[in-house]
């Protein structure tokens, strides 16, 4: 056990630093296609809750058009998502750039998905629980299931990992992950862009 933190930070540098590298061909294209369909900035950051609830800056590739005057950002969501932006998501080439979250040491490859700080105050005491490990590029959640879960079914999927986390637990979700990402399962809730609201 004492192993496991040293062996998946080493896991996580030499794989995100790798994948980097791999993943130019796809992330190069998909700056062009951003930046020449919705301008800049090809990247959206927003602050999330990592380790022990800590905010750091998420980074993804863009996949919304700007608000228009008048716009709701909550009621609007599905609809600013243009082509591109759903191409980047529904291949999940949209998350590659938080791989330079794991390689901070913000994140981890594998872990509970770093949600929106103003759910903070909604986890009940177990729900909460997800925060005792780095937030994940994937996760337990994101395998089974991911976003067709309820919020309740995906917050237990998160606490399991948190008391069952090891090496192999985590080389298992990321070769699932990799055949989901293939199969392009689960990326939308029914209705939704991608999640309703967590409200508690």
């Amino acid at each position: 056990m004492r192993l496991y933190p040293l062996a998946k930070r080493s896991l996580d540098i030499c794989v995100a630093s790798g994948a980097i590298v791999a993943t130019l061909p796809l992330t190069l294209p998909a700056s062009v296609a951003i930046l020449s369909t919705m301008g800049r900035p090809i990247f959206f950051e927003q602050e999330r809750p990592g380790l022990g609830g800590k905010p750091f800056k998420l980074k993804k590739f863009r996949t919304m058009r700007h608000l228009r005057p008048g716009e709701d950002m909550l009621a609007t969501d599905a609809d600013r998502i243009t082509k591109v932006g759903q191409f980047l998501r529904s291949t999940s080439i949209d998350e590659l750039p938080t791989l330079l979250n794991v390689l901070t040491g913000d994140m981890s490859l594998v872990g509970p998905r770093p949600l929106l700080m103003r759910y903070l105050s909604r986890y009940s005491p177990e729900q909460a629980r997800r925060h005792e490990v780095k937030p994940g590029v994937t996760g337990w959640a994101q395998v089974n299931g991911r976003n067709t879960l309820s919020w309740e079914e995906k917050f237990k999927h998160d606490v399991w990992y948190v008391d069952h986390a090891s090496l192999a637990l985590d080389l298992k979700i990321l070769a699932m992950t990799a055949l989901k990402v293939v199969q392009r399962d689960g990326i939308s809730a029914e209705g939704a862009a991608t999640m309703p609201e967590f409200m508690g």
